[in-house]
């Protein structure tokens, strides 16, 4: 994953976190707090990235989950504001949620 983390001069590859992980019973974790606009699923086990979703501007949250009664469908829900002060940044104002597939 080059430039996962973004452009950092003289710094090591990666990014500090911008907010903070959540992890499913089904074992994923999601996680959207770095530069760039994507919310993305990994493996809680093999650490594999499984999917990525694109957001209108850099998720600097946590994430949240929940899931309906009436259907039974879980939701992944991320803030997607971006950061004013990080001129790279795309600025929003965006709720983004994202549902998971049926098992």
């Amino acid at each position: 994953m080059r430039g996962f983390g973004g452009v950092s001069g003289d710094v090591p590859p990666g990014s500090f976190s911008l907010g903070g992980p959540i992890v499913t019973a089904g074992d994923l974790v999601f996680i959207a707090g770095t530069f760039d606009p994507y919310l993305r699923a990994f493996d809680l086990v093999s650490g594999r990235e499984l999917w990525k979703g694109e957001l209108p501007a850099s998720g600097h949250a946590t994430p949240i989950t929940y899931q309906l009664r009436a259907t039974g469908r879980q939701y992944v829900v991320i803030a997607a504001g971006g950061h004013a002060k990080i001129s790279e940044e795309k600025v929003s104002d965006a709720l983004v949620a994202f549902a998971l597939p049926r098992n």
